[in-house]
């Protein structure tokens, strides 16, 4: 029997579609408030005392190169690990990249990666991946010599990422997580791209993705400060030659902003401001800055959702630039310019995310909403998650000038739902599904069954 809903109840339901802070996860509250401003700073002061990270710079010293920078981030989440058990399954994932117009020789690319396994057979092969690069460049790109601390581009993503990778171990998740930190995003996010492919050539599910990458300044170029909000940029419909018959399906019934990661950026933006409370995460609908790229776009490439955090308002004189002082004015990427507490702030966003999207269900799969007669009516179907701890299903809704949810009513567990007097033709639907511990999982955008 479907689950019908009539609009008597529409006001109540508004207001309660988004749980507020007081009914948040005590786990998730924990994970969040572990995350220490302290062991982000030091883990941005370590990775800018290696001088240069650059690509192509050192490997063989133990103080400076990113090959010594490499060894320590390893050596660091394997301590971590240690203390969880061993739970958190470190490597080096490398390969040779050829030599390039941007990387005149031959180079070994090496990511650091912690898998924490999930721990539910039915979730344990849906993964979240949350990733920083630690290389760092100078002012020319080909410079492997010239120290280049690359603080906030990008010791803040990466300590983030090791920050949250060494908390998070010491919890148990239905869902995997991968915490990474790649090499050679300023030659042209080759790390990422090597390790995107390797997950698309062996089908993996990838379910989310998110890279943080100059997350370290709350400060703009004229001075003002703005701690009170992050950059979050999700792609809606992708600029391809040839376009896939799911994005057509988003087209053709209005939904270039219900794209998976628009979807997901929606789930981050509800977690991450009830458990960080007075910090907005602002989604930017666009899939990064002009002239600028990130590791999420290795992923978006091959068709997984993904998003990336990043600052408001950007310094250039402290991005991509020679140590030096020029009319009174400090240039370079330097720690002195990280603000840590704002770090912290994101890094918790993150950490909240990953968590809530880790212990939840999958999204519902094969969700239809029926277009076979003409009515005022909405009725959706989809297929039945198999979780165990499955408690149901929520319909959530929105007007279709709306870039939030606005309504949900619960389905239980039936896998169909009437809405009587909410005409597809004015609202955009989802379907989410729901545990016995009140996770949520991110939205499903129905697609027209006829």
């Amino acid at each position: 029997m479907p689950f019908i809903f009539r609009p008597a109840c529409l006001l109540l339901l508004v207001i309660c579609a988004a749980p507020c802070a007081a009914q948040g996860d005590a786990e998730i509250g924990a994970i969040v408030a572990a995350i220490a401003p302290q062991t982000i700073d030091g883990y941005v002061r370590k990775l800018v005392s290696f001088g240069t990270r650059h690509t192509m710079s050192e490997t063989l010293s133990n103080s400076r190169g990113i090959g010594a920078a490499r060894r320590w981030i390893k050596t660091e989440l394997e301590r971590c690990s240690a203390q969880s058990g061993n739970r958190l399954q470190v490597a080096f994932d490398s390969y040779t990249e050829p030599a390039s117009a941007r990387m005149p020789r031959a180079t070994e690319m090496v990511n650091v990666v912690a898998t924490l396994p999930g721990t539910q057979t039915e979730s344990a092969d849906r993964i979240y991946v949350v990733s920083g690069h630690y290389d760092s460049r100078a002012t020319d790109l080909l410079d492997f010599t010239s120290d280049a601390p690359g603080a906030n581009d990008d010791a803040s993503g990466s300590a983030a990422v090791i920050a949250m990778a060494c908390v998070m171990a010491q919890h148990k998740f239905d869902a995997t997580l991968v915490f990474m930190t790649v090499a050679g995003e300023e030659q042209g996010l080759y790390g990422a791209t090597h390790w995107a492919e390797m997950a698309h050539r062996k089908k993996l599910n990838i379910a989310g993705m998110f890279t943080n990458d100059i997350i370290g300044s709350s400060r703009a170029d004229d001075g003002t400060i703005d701690a009170s909000q992050v950059r979050l940029f999700a792609e809606g419909i992708p600029a391809l030659k040839e376009l896939p018959e799911t994005v057509r399906t988003l087209i053709a019934t209005g939904g270039e902003n219900d794209s998976p990661s628009r979807q997901l950026a929606r789930h981050v933006k509800t977690i991450g401001e009830r458990y960080v409370p007075g910090f907005k995460v602002n989604i930017v609908q666009r899939r990064d800055r002009y002239l600028r790229g990130g590791d999420h776009i290795a992923f978006l490439e091959r068709g997984y959702a993904a998003l990336r955090f990043t600052e408001p308002h950007e310094d250039f004189r402290h991005q991509h630039q020679d140590i030096r002082t020029e009319n009174d004015v400090k240039y370079g990427d330097l720690a002195e310019f990280v603000d840590i507490a704002y770090v912290t702030k994101v890094a918790r966003v993150n950490a909240a995310a990953l968590a809530s999207l880790a212990l939840a269900p999958a999204a519902p799969v094969n969700v239809k909403i029926k277009t076979s007669k003409l009515e005022n009516d909405t009725e959706l179907v989809w297929e039945a998650n198999t979780e165990p701890d499955l408690a149901g299903y929520r319909v959530v809704w929105r007007e279709t000038g709306s870039a939030s949810w606005q309504g949900a009513a619960d389905a239980g567990k039936s896998t169909q739902f009437v809405a009587r007097g909410l005409s597809k033709d004015n609202y955009f639907f989802g379907v989410q599904a729901v545990d016995t511990d009140g996770n949520v999982s991110v939205a499903t955008y129905p697609t027209p069954l006829r």
